[in-house]
């Protein structure tokens, strides 16, 4: 008798830890979703404080000119369309001459970025030659040069060379490997790769070119795909680089158009402004829900994180 009252007990006071036990995991489990529901909150909220600007620049795009700044309101009180017909023929020429013109350089210098960018990130991450550690951390330490400070040398350069007013200085140094943060970029990515590869490779009688051609290259989509959209987005929204170099209308890019429709000796358009504003984010957004997944991939793997 007294072997089964101990049992009992003992099976009794297992239940009660048990329970105990159940309980504190129900109110952790309970701690942890409001938690992560704060959490969530916290980052909505702050998402919207973030994207407001956005926000009210869409809805300005609808809003007649007289409620721009006058209806604090972000719904606008009647929606129109024509800030978005009138503005892509207000100015001097046609919007489209500024789009081509914004696509041109961007297509170009896209281009440019990732074929010398890649070509300067491959020898240094996979071939071996004198100086290479010096040559990379030289090529690291312009990262740390703003560039207001060689504007007026590389102005000067440009005006002997006669590529002033012309989209020459926008465009050829992209192909000379100027952008030292790609570069790093893409060093970070092919270090990754397994030397293997290359020494396969070698064996077979493949020469060095051939090796990044066939080999690196199809392996660094991720790294080339995040290069493509920073480059893209930095180049078609750039004012400073055409507002210097170029001076005729017609070779005018988006950024600079969208400027004069704000007149400072009459009436500012603020409407079509923000309306055509809304249009020149639309190959941005494009490109990056075309390309996000390869843009996600590159920054995780390449050192970027």
């Amino acid at each position: 008798m007294k072997t089964n009252a101990t049992d009992l007990a003992l099976a009794i006071e297992l239940d009660e830890a048990a329970l105990v036990a159940h309980e504190m995991r129900l109110k952790r489990e309970k701690q942890a979703r409001n938690a992560r529901i704060l959490k969530h909150l916290f980052l909505i909220g702050m998402s919207c404080v973030m994207l407001y600007p956005l926000f009210w620049l869409v809805a300005s795009s609808f809003k007649p000119e007289n409620e721009i700044f006058g209806n604090l309101a972000l719904w606008p009180t009647r929606f129109q369309l024509e800030n978005y017909t009138k503005g892509w023929n207000a100015l001097p020429l046609p919007f489209t001459v500024f789009y081509i013109n914004s696509a041109i350089v961007t297509g170009l210098s896209v281009i440019g970025n990732l074929l010398s960018c890649s070509f300067a990130a491959y020898a240094f991450a996979r071939l071996r030659f004198s100086g290479r550690n010096f040559f990379f951390a030289l090529m690291m330490m312009t990262l740390m040069i703003p560039y207001h400070v060689v504007l007026i040398p590389q102005y000067v350069l440009f005006l002997q060379l006669g590529w002033v007013d012309t989209y020459l200085p926008l465009v050829v140094p992209r192909f000379l490997a100027s952008d030292a943060f790609f570069i790093f970029l893409m060093v970070q990515f092919f270090r990754q790769l397994p030397r293997e590869l290359d020494e396969a490779a070698m064996i077979d009688g493949c020469s060095p070119f051939k090796i990044y051609w066939a080999i690196i290259l199809p392996l660094s989509l991720p790294a080339m795909g995040t290069a493509a959209i920073f480059s893209l987005i930095w180049v078609w929204e750039d004012f400073l680089a055409p507002l210097i170099y170029l001076n005729d209308i017609k070779s005018y890019t988006v950024p600079l158009a969208l400027r004069l429709f704000l007149d400072q000796d009459g009436q500012s358009s603020y409407g079509q402004m923000f309306a055509m504003s809304v249009l020149s984010l639309v190959p941005v957004v494009i490109f990056f829900v075309l390309f996000q997944k390869l843009i996600v991939r590159g920054i995780a793997t390449s050192g970027m994180k």
